[in-house]
């Protein structure tokens, strides 16, 4: 073999190593960065804060109390696991778990880490602590396992983002996930969230906005989620499109010297020559403004709608132009005219086969159009929204609201204050506000049940309605089921007989007498609420009544009982249990 084949077979193994190489590092490179979030419902919950006398301990699901009530605060950032955060009077911390045993003690300054802007019971990190040695702060897990060394100034939450950690090194600030991993490194003096969320993901696929100090003040520039610094920190105002779910591409709005343009990933498709951009998420459009002259853009960065107008509304598929005249011309969102007066918006319904007419010309007519743009009803409505398949919920002058179909059929007569549908379901429910009275319908418009003061709660696989004095369950189809049916594993069933109330075995056997004015069935952790003259009380999953009625609880809803202590909400999603 001749010397220059060797050496190009060299060349090219080489080269074949050194892409596979690479190719190797960006999978562990991706792998390092993604992270898992715990996704928990309260009814897998074990755990739950208990506070009793202004002090707070912790109880199980069985209302065992597993940490006494003697502590200044308790947390529990992770309702499925025994780690309890105890706070003295001195706000000191100590750790303990389902036996009241202090572990972790190795860590000093154990603290749980706050999700930031995010309400819901769920308020902490599920399975990290911070700590802290020599000034430093440190994380670990909720096995006392060490996530990442103590290197940082602080750590904490990055808002809406839980499973990634603002972390403070030497001055700057950087991002790692709650693996310990870098998503961001620590050369800024602020990061944000760019608050960019889809419905799969939640907050999860949002970058980062980074920003520096300089003799000028800040100056900010852009992170995407892998880390890739799209735009360096030279800018004095950067914001993110977020209402465009694109995963694949980032749309920056950026502004220098007072110029705003906008960057497409980190391609400049609109240059810094306007005094605002402002998206409209109907046309799915940008709104130019040059010494107050206005003009329409794509996102790709064409200009469409030249920037010479005085105003531009963005109502419903077209774009309105105003001139300096007063004149309005009317465009589709690509810049072409549209054949439709100025005083008159369509609006979409998410059905290709209808669209919503607003006419303004004497006050706001509403009508349905089909998707040929014809006019399918005759009567001027006063509001029109599209609700699913071919109805309509409508209203008249007056404000009372209906049901009509494609047909202009009257489905639910045109008298309830509200029409709305149950989420979750194909429910409808109408509401009367003169006798508090609330309807509940099936997707086929048959009333299923009439009930006054009503509260409706939809469930996984039912809907419950009740008031005061009765309790209804209706499965997801439409049918109205027993509470034997829906609780099929439970002992004992709330039942109510000549006004009163009291539980019954499957066969149907007295276990509690009918003495009670409302009863609510078991919960998922084996208790019941009783109620006589306003005071609430609990039996056990025997009918036993372990608190005769004596409590007043304050909601709106029917009480949640842990043995005999009950649960108190009180704000952003938090609660306790007490008696």
């Amino acid at each position: 073999m001749k010397k220059k084949h060797i050496v190009m077979i060299i060349i090219v193994l080489f080269i074949i190593i050194a892409v596979a190489g690479w190719f190797i590092y960006k999978q562990i490179e991706k792998s390092g960065r993604e992270y898992e979030i715990e996704k928990i419902s309260v009814e897998n919950y074990e755990y739950f804060i208990l506070r009793q006398d202004g002090q707070y301990g912790v109880i199980n699901k069985a209302g065992d109390v597993v940490i006494q009530p003697e502590y200044a605060n308790v947390i529990i950032p992770n309702p499925q696991k025994a780690v309890f955060v105890c706070y003295d009077e001195n706000n000191d911390t100590k750790i303990l778990n389902q036996s009241g045993e202090q572990i972790f003690s190795e860590y000093a300054k154990i603290e749980p880490i706050r999700l930031k802007n995010i309400a819901s019971d769920l308020m902490y990190e599920k399975n990290l602590l911070t700590y802290r040695q020599d000034e430093k702060v440190g994380l670990i897990n909720l096995e006392g396992k060490v996530i990442a060394d103590p290197i940082y100034e602080s750590i904490e939450g990055l808002p809406y983002k839980e499973g990634e950690l603002l972390v403070k090194l030497e001055g700057k600030y950087g991002v790692i996930n709650n693996k310990g991993n870098d998503l961001v490194d620590p050369e800024y003096d602020q990061i944000t969230v760019d608050n960019y969320t889809t419905a799969e993901e939640g907050y999860k696929r949002a970058g980062y906005i980074v920003s520096n100090t300089t003799e000028n003040g800040y100056r900010y520039g852009y992170v995407d989620i892998d880390g890739n610094v799209l735009l360096q920190p030279e800018y004095t105002e950067v914001s993110r499109i977020i209402n465009v779910e694109d995963n694949d591409n980032i749309y920056l709005i950026v502004a220098q010297n007072g110029q705003y343009g906008m960057m497409k990933n980190q391609e400049q498709v609109i240059g810094n020559e306007y005094q605002s951009i402002s998206y409209n998420s109907e046309s799915n459009t940008l709104t130019l403004e040059k010494t107050k002259r206005y003009g329409v853009a794509t996102l790709d960065g064409k200009v469409v709608i030249p920037v010479e107008f005085s105003q531009i509304d963005s109502t419903g598929k077209y774009i309105y132009a105003t001139d300096i005249d007063g004149n309005v011309e009317v465009y589709k969102e690509d810049g072409n005219p549209a054949d439709v007066e100025g005083n008159v918006y369509i609006l979409e319904t998410g059905n290709e086969n209808y669209q919503i007419k607003i006419d303004n010309t004497q006050g706001s007519a509403y009508s349905i159009l089909n998707k040929d743009g014809e006019q399918i009803t005759t009567q001027n409505y006063s509001y029109i929204n599209y609700l699913y398949d071919n109805y309509f919920i409508v209203s008249v002058t007056g404000g009372k609201v209906g049901v009509i179909n494609d047909k202009e059929e009257p489905i639910i007569g045109i008298q309830y204050d509200s029409i709305e549908k149950v989420e979750g379901t194909d429910y409808v429910i109408t509401r009367l506000s003169e006798n508090n009275a609330t309807q509940l319908y099936d997707k086929n418009f048959k009333q299923l049940c009439e009930m006054t003061n009503a509260i409706i709660q939809p469930k996984e696989n039912y809907v419950k309605m009740y008031n005061d004095t009765e309790t209804k369950y209706f499965d997801l189809e439409g049918n109205e089921k027993q509470n034997t049916e829906i609780f099929s594993n439970n002992q004992i069933y709330a039942k109510s007989q000549n006004g009163k109330w009291g539980f019954v075995d499957k066969s149907g056997n007295v276990v509690v007498d009918y003495i009670y004015d409302k009863a609510t069935d078991l919960n998922s952790y084996g208790y019941a609420g009783i109620k006589l003259d306003g005071k609430w009380g609990v039996v056990n999953s025997n009918g036993e009544v372990i608190v005769e009625p004596a409590y007043t609880v304050n909601t709106q809803t029917e009480p949640e009982f842990i043995k005999d202590y009950y649960k108190v909400e009180y704000g952003y999603g938090e609660f306790y249990y007490t008696k």
